[in-house]
Parts: C-alpha cells; sequence; structure tokens
C-alpha cells in the first residue's frame, strides 16, 4: 500500500484514485500520522458486508411473528452472576 502525505494527496487527487482502483489502498497521512485511507469502491462494498453482525444480519431477515423488540430480546446478554461450582 502506498502512503501519501495530505498535500501531496491533494494535489495528485486524480493519481491517488487511479492508483488505488489499479493497485490497491492507498494510505494517505495527515502530520505524519495516518488519517485515511483510500480503496475502490467495489473493495468497500464487499467490507462493508462483511461488517453485518449476526444480530443485524437476522433483525433484516423476514421473522413471522417476531417483532423487532422480541428479535432485539433474543440476543440481550445474561448478566446474572455466574453459578458457584464446588471445584473440591
Amino acid at each position: 500500500m502506498r502512503t501519501w502525505q495530505l498535500q501531496d494527496a491533494k494535489n495528485r487527487l486524480s493519481e491517488v484514485v487511479d492508483r488505488a482502483l489499479s493497485e490497491g489502498p492507498q494510505s494517505i497521512t495527515r502530520r505524519g500520522k495516518p488519517a485515511v485511507v483510500v480503496v475502490e469502491h467495489g473493495q468497500w462494498s464487499k467490507r462493508e458486508r462483511r461488517a453485518l453482525s449476526v444480530h443485524d444480519y437476522l433483525a433484516r431477515c423476514p421473522k413471522p411473528g417476531l417483532s423487532d423488540a422480541e428479535v432485539d430480546r433474543l440476543f440481550q446478554r445474561d448478566r446474572s452472576p455466574p453459578r458457584k461450582i464446588d471445584l473440591g
């Protein structure tokens, strides 16, 4: 991944975009620290699809007879204290 300083990236934005399309992600730094990455739209779309959690995936599925609140309740973490186990 090529790294660009912000000023260079601003001055050569077309080249940054062209390289993102042909070579892959392009990193841009601001004040010497990584700030953003320019990626091809198709790559970004794939990443966005993969980032969907199980809860979000199931919440988007057709759910006959279940309201959104009931689906949310199914995924709530049990906050009760753990049971005591005698190991002796």
